[in-house]
């Protein structure tokens, strides 16, 4: 019987991340070895996502999978993350872990810098969402059962009102005609707290929304 192959997740906590999880563990020969979170040092949160560390990890003792955290600097450099990335990797590596796997659905310019820096250390990507159509993605999302809650907005392309408004069909509505449905150019990032790779829902509930470095609203998300 042929053994499955050994993945590293890339995990945000957010909607593309689950929703990519979901695919890759369909009975398709791969073994999730690990989830995969850039955490920014100081403030104990996803990076980008803003969410707290704890949810983050409850997330994974739902899912039944551990996390491994990669620790980053708020004005971490391109050598930076590089560095710290690829030494999280070749740990996987030395441990049978070859392919890592990610949410990005549509992206080249994305794509193409995974995969060369992979291949620098002799492993590869894998892309359970590409070139799917995001409107398809954002209503699959939906229909099986997952749900979340929108946790960053940029506003110079979404009004920070969008922050804290669950992901809902009322909310694809209301987006502007040049905002991406899954937010795949950074218009805004989410986090999913229920759905089919859960045991157990996510517990949590709304706090402030704050704007940062005059760009970015987060809505802060609190355990319960």
């Amino acid at each position: 019987m042929t053994q499955p192959e050994k993945v590293l997740f890339t995990w945000s906590g957010g909607k593309d991340s689950a929703l990519a999880l979901y695919e890759i563990q369909m009975p398709n020969g791969y073994e999730i070895s690990a989830l995969l979170t850039i955490v920014t040092e100081g403030y104990e949160r996803i990076s980008m996502h803003g969410v707290r560390s704890i949810l983050l990890e409850r997330q994974a003792k739902s899912i039944g999978l551990p996390v491994e955290k990669i620790y980053i600097t708020g004005s971490v450099s391109n050598q930076e993350y590089e560095a710290k990335m690829r030494d999280k990797l070749l740990k996987y590596r030395s441990q049978g872990v070859f392919s890592v796997a990610f949410g990005d659905v549509f992206l080249k310019d994305v794509r193409k810098y995974r995969e060369e820096n992979l291949a620098k250390i002799g492993m590869r990507a894998i892309f359970p969402l590409w070139k799917r159509d995001s409107i398809e993605l954002a209503q699959t999302f939906m229909a099986l059962g997952f749900r979340s809650v929108i946790t960053c907005v940029d506003s110079t392309v979404l009004d920070g009102r969008f922050a804290g408004r669950d992901f809902d069909d009322q909310f694809l509505r209301d987006l502007p005609p040049e905002v991406d449905p899954c937010g795949e150019n950074g218009e805004f990032h989410s986090f999913v707290y229920d759905g089919p790779i859960f045991d157990k829902r996510i517990s949590h509930r709304k706090g402030r929304v704050i704007l940062r470095d005059n760009r970015f609203y987060f809505c802060d998300l609190m355990p319960t």
